[in-house]
């Protein structure tokens, strides 16, 4: 019987012994799952804050560069903006140049042609020549009752011509030999062109003679004008009749 006991007490103090050492084990199983998961949430929180830091210094330093390179093309794109509005500056003087010089080379042809028909044809007045400024001689009439007075001068030169080659005198309106003729009589009357009123222009007896019967805008007094072509100078006044009426009215 008191063996029994004995062996029931060591079995007892086992059974206790064991209880204890597995009791040891599972809190030692225990303590390294927490320390082991411990580190794991470690590991990921200093992860998760190295990334987070990693990407704000990435955007830090992107932002700069964007900033500079923004700048740098606002830089580069000014100075290209000056280049264009150099260069357009440069086509408009350029092109204001070429007009000048097409202008000055214009007015010098001009001038050119001017003197050229000056010293080819001395014997061609302008439109500004008037009558009263040339020396009128009274001269007998041709004895015509409504003829005031009649004159002449040796001042009065042929007006000019656009016409080459043999002449033919006109009488079509507004034609060139017309407006010649006009011109013509106009220097002979002393009269503005622009306001000379032609009553009427007849053949003067001979192809390259004629007559017109002209006034000055409302003024009454009216002339005849007798004028004569010259070859390669143009009509040529020769003779004018201040009427008393006008008889072409």
């Amino acid at each position: 019987m008191r063996q029994y006991e004995m062996v029931r007490e060591e079995w007892t103090l086992g059974s206790r012994f064991n209880q204890r050492d597995q009791k040891r084990k599972v809190n030692k199983i225990y303590n390294i799952a927490i320390t082991v998961v411990s580190i794991l949430i470690v590991i990921v929180a200093v992860s998760i804050f190295l990334s987070d830091d990693g990407t704000d210094t990435e955007k830090a330093t992107t932002e700069p560069k964007q900033t500079v390179e923004k700048d740098a093309k606002k830089k580069v794109d000014k100075p290209a903006g000056k280049e264009e509005d150099t260069d357009l500056t440069k086509e408009d003087e350029e092109e204001d140049s070429k007009a000048t010089e097409e202008g000055t080379e214009e007015n010098t042809e001009d001038g050119t042609d001017t003197d050229t028909n000056k010293d080819t044809d001395t014997d061609t007045v302008t439109d500004t020549d008037k009558a009263e400024d040339a020396k009128l001689v009274e001269v007998e009439g041709s004895g015509d009752g409504n003829v005031a007075t009649t004159y002449t001068s040796e001042s009065w030169k042929p007006v000019g011509t656009e016409q080459s080659g043999e002449h033919t005198t006109s009488f079509q309106k507004k034609s060139v030999d017309w407006n010649e003729m006009s011109k013509a009589i106009a220097h002979g009357a002393g009269i503005d062109q622009g306001n000379m009123r032609l009553w009427w222009l007849q053949n003067g007896g001979s192809p390259n003679t004629a007559i017109g019967t002209v006034s000055e805008g409302d003024n009454p007094k009216t002339f005849r004008v007798y004028i004569e072509w010259v070859d390669g100078s143009g009509w040529k006044p020769v003779k004018v009749e201040e009427l008393k009426t006008n008889d072409k009215k």
